[in-house]
């Protein structure tokens, strides 16, 4: 089963650079959808199923931590995996956003085998083939 993965980023080149991350990590045979911050993803949430999403902390309009919340209210994406990656190392931001509802928090430049190591904790397989 290919994975249908959400990439939410304000720069078009995180958003790229984090997608060859994940194919680089074995997934890919995933698709691959964009938002440049939290309203653009909740819009693109409305008329696409996705199974995971992948979204920055620090963006313009609606930040990371605004979008998990918002994103955590709607029954319809309770469950929906979230793993929110910030350039900031911060115990106390990471405990924030795991409360919030974040399945994982990365540290910004991820890398494919930490990328990986969390995609096997959250869906058990190697990769998303």
């Amino acid at each position: 089963m290919s994975h249908r993965i959400l990439i939410v980023d304000d720069s078009a080149t995180a958003r790229m650079m984090i997608q060859r991350i994940f194919e680089i990590a074995g997934w890919q045979d995933a698709t691959f959808h964009q938002a440049g911050n939290g309203k653009e993803a909740l819009d693109l949430l409305k008329t696409e199923e996705i199974d995971l999403v992948m979204s920055d902390y620090n963006m313009p309009e609606m930040d990371g931590a605004q979008f998990l919340r918002a994103l955590r209210e709607d029954a319809k994406f309770v469950n929906l995996p979230v793993i929110m990656i910030t350039s900031i190392g911060n115990e106390a931001r990471e405990k924030q956003l795991m409360e919030a509802g974040a399945n994982a928090v990365l540290p910004k430049p991820v890398s494919p085998p930490q990328l990986n190591e969390t995609l096997v904790s959250l869906f058990g397989e190697v990769n998303g083939g």
